[in-house]
C-alpha cells in the first residue's frame, strides 16, 4: 500500500520546486489549532511565494494528486503580490486565516493586510445565494433516494459552517470553535431550526441519521438556507467601516 502524503512532506516537496521563490506555507482552519471540537478536521494549505511559474506547477502534478488522493483540499496558490491585494475579493478566506492559521515554513507577511466589513458582507450573501442554488438543485437530484440525501448533507455541511461563521462575525461575534455552538448561534440569530443542521455534523463526522427522518431534517435544511440567504440580504452592518486584522477575526 502506497504511503499517505502527509504535511512534512506536502512541504518539502513545495519547498523543491519553488526554491527560493517559496516565501510561506500556512496552515489554516481547524487544522491550525489544537482542537478538533467535532471529529473532523479539513487540512487546508495556503502557499505564498514572490511568483509562480507554469514549470512549477507542471512539476508538482504528482504532488498534488498524492495530497488530495489523501483526502486533503486543493492546495490554495499564491504570489506574494496577491496575497497582499487580494483581501477585498476573498474576504471570507482570509477572515478565516487571520483567526486561524499557523506558518509551518517561512514568514507570511501581514503589515497592511486587512478585511473591510462591507466586502464581507457582499461575498457572504454571494456564496450563501450560490450554496442555496446548489442546494436546491442537489436535492432534486437526489429525489426521494434516502441515500443521496445523507450523502448530500454530508458533503454540504462544511462549506456551510464557514458560511455561518462569517455570519456571526459581521455582527461582531468571534466564532466558536465548535461547530455545533456555531450552528446554534446563527440558527438563534437567523431564525431557523438547528436541528437539521446538526444532524448534518453528526454525519459528517462519521454518525448515523435514520432513513426514515432523512427527507424531513433535509426539508429543515434547505428551510435553514433560506432563512439564512434572507437575513442577508436584509443585513447592514452598523459597522460598516470596521476592518478585521490579524489576529482579531
Amino acid at each position: 500500500m502506497a504511503k499517505r502524503m502527509t504535511l512534512d512532506d506536502l512541504v518539502a516537496q513545495l519547498r523543491q520546486a519553488h526554491g527560493t521563490a517559496l516565501q510561506a506555507v500556512v496552515l489554516y482552519g481547524s487544522a491550525a489549532t489544537a482542537e478538533n471540537t467535532d471529529g473532523h478536521t479539513d487540512t487546508n494549505v495556503m502557499l505564498i511565494a514572490s511568483e509562480i511559474r507554469a514549470s512549477q506547477l507542471h512539476a508538482l502534478g504528482q504532488t498534488m494528486r498524492a495530497w488530495q488522493e489523501a483526502g486533503n483540499p486543493p492546495v490554495l496558490e499564491l504570489t506574494t503580490d496577491e496575497w497582499l491585494s487580494c483581501a477585498d475579493i476573498f474576504p471570507i478566506e482570509y477572515a478565516d486565516i487571520f483567526e486561524r492559521h499557523r506558518v509551518v515554513h517561512g514568514t507570511l507577511p501581514l503589515e497592511g493586510v486587512r478585511v473591510r466589513m462591507a466586502d464581507l458582507r457582499l461575498q457572504v450573501e454571494q456564496e450563501a445565494m450560490g450554496k442555496l442554488l446548489r442546494l436546491r438543485r442537489s436535492i432534486a437530484v437526489a429525489g426521494t433516494d434516502a441515500a443521496r440525501q445523507q450523502e448530500l448533507l454530508k458533503a454540504s455541511i462544511g462549506t456551510l459552517l464557514v458560511i455561518f461563521r462569517s455570519v456571526l462575525r459581521l455582527q461582531g461575534v468571534v466564532p466558536p470553535r465548535d461547530s455545533g455552538q456555531v450552528i446554534d448561534q446563527v440558527a438563534a440569530r437567523c431564525g431557523f431550526d438547528a436541528s437539521s443542521f446538526r444532524a448534518a455534523l453528526t454525519l459528517r463526522t462519521g454518525g448515523r441519521l435514520d432513513t426514515a427522518t432523512t427527507e424531513q431534517t433535509l426539508d429543515r435544511y434547505l428551510d435553514g438556507m433560506t432563512a439564512v440567504v434572507s437575513w442577508l440580504d436584509d443585513f447592514t452592518p452598523t459597522d460598516a467601516a470596521r476592518e478585521l486584522v490579524p489576529g482579531t477575526a
